[in-house]
């Protein structure tokens, strides 16, 4: 069976960090581009980062850009998603996704979503 499951979200305040969780069971994450996406309340899914199955290139969302930093780590299946200088803008849902190929264009298998909420 395949499965994406996130971990790692919870309540932080402005200007903290959160580091989130990808766990790939089911098939093998280095062959697979990972997206990260969020969707806020009442807003639409947007995409968050986009890292290459390649030579590993992450494209970002300019919100996030120069905070977030995606990473994958092959042997344990999983990749992450360092989240820093966090700002109520950012609360949201966030999922993985994973795509065959090297890009995010059309997503294979998605996570459930863990919830972020920035907030004094």
């Amino acid at each position: 069976q395949v499965l994406l499951v996130e971990s790692g979200g919870g309540l932080v305040q402005p200007g903290g960090s959160l580091r989130l969780s990808c766990a790939a069971s089911g098939f093998t994450l280095d062959d697979y581009a990972i997206g990260w996406f969020r969707q806020a309340p009442g807003k639409e899914r947007e995409g968050v980062s986009c890292l290459s199955r390649g030579d590993g290139s992450t494209v970002y969302a300019d919100s996030v850009k120069g905070r977030f930093t995606a990473s994958r780590d092959n042997a344990k299946n999983t990749v992450y998603l360092q989240m820093n200088s966090l700002k109520p803008e950012d609360t949201a849902v966030y999922y993985c996704a994973a795509e065959w190929g090297d890009s995010c264009g059309g997503m294979d298998y998605w996570g459930k979503g863990t919830l972020v909420t920035v907030s004094k």
